[in-house]
């Protein structure tokens, strides 16, 4: 998993997942820190329009367009379907750039859609969009990647390997194996915490977690670690990285989060601090 990210609650988040190259969401100082990786996006997902999360695709769309990069590869950008604060904001930057000499493309989608990154010679993988509660009224989405895997039909699995090995060259491969979709990656975006069955399956679960302590919160819209390590631990996720932290945390930050790695062992909690550019 080779992930890029930074993430600071109120002023910049945005998550660059390089082996597909996509950014989700977009915020203030992304294309700064990113340099000429920008010009290897090509698919930038929104969760929401709050402006530490989409702000830094002007930028992106301004670099690509005036600099002396590569501009033979066009840039999708997938929003929840109604969010009108994403559509204005999108609208302003085509008229600031009237003259785009790049294949700049957003499109609305729905919860449940698929979005497909590759499909071909046997590899698929794909994007789901899902709804997310974070501030009411306006729609906001999470996104889970898939990857199409194949396994040994449950008729198979008490042969050995010599037999198998004997009935694949009789009746080829999709005779003993099938596909299924494996949740590779999750990302919530703004949101209360995820339900166990919205997570369930998946590798590697990145999940906002602006409060460290509960009791901090004043209003229902972000996700304490409490919450986010409850719907974890029911839903069997082995792997989670916390990001979009308050800055209020950022001297016990690891004290916290140490003794919530002893009180869950059995799964790994990595984190992104505010201060930092983090890498995965």
């Amino acid at each position: 998993m080779n992930i890029v990210a930074f993430s600071k609650a109120l002023f910049s988040t945005w998550i660059f997942y390089v082996p597909e190259r996509i950014l989700f969401d977009a915020g203030e100082g992304v294309s700064t820190t990113l340099g000429s990786r920008v010009y290897a996006l090509k698919y930038v997902f929104l969760t929401h329009g709050h402006v530490d999360h989409i702000a830094g695709l002007w930028g992106i769309v301004n670099i690509r367009n005036n600099s002396m990069g590569d501009r033979e590869k066009p840039l999708d950008v997938f929003y929840p379907k109604g969010n009108e604060a994403v559509e204005e904001y999108i609208d302003f930057i085509k008229k600031a750039n009237p003259d785009l000499r790049f294949s700049f493309n957003a499109r609305a989608v729905e919860e449940g859609e698929r979005i497909f990154l590759r499909d071909a010679g046997g590899f698929k993988r794909f994007v789901v969009p899902f709804k997310t509660k974070h501030v009411g009224g306006e729609a906001s989405f999470g996104y889970h990647v898939y990857e199409v895997r194949r396994k040994l039909k449950d008729e198979f699995k008490d042969m050995d390997e010599r037999t198998i090995a004997r009935i694949v060259k009789e009746r080829g491969r999709d005779f003993v194996t099938e596909e299924y979709e494996k949740k590779i990656l999750t990302v919530s975006g703004d949101s209360l915490a995820l339900e166990p069955e919205v997570i369930e399956g998946t590798e590697l679960l990145l999940h906002e977690c602006t409060f460290l302590d509960a009791r901090d919160r004043k209003i229902k819209n972000h996700a304490s670690i409490e919450e986010v390590m409850d719907s974890v631990v029911k839903a069997g996720v082995k792997k989670v990285v916390l990001y979009h932290i308050s800055t209020r945390y950022v001297f016990n930050m690891k004290g916290i989060i140490k003794r919530y790695k002893e009180m869950f062992p059995d799964v790994e909690i990595v984190y992104m601090d505010p201060r930092k550019t983090f890498e995965l």
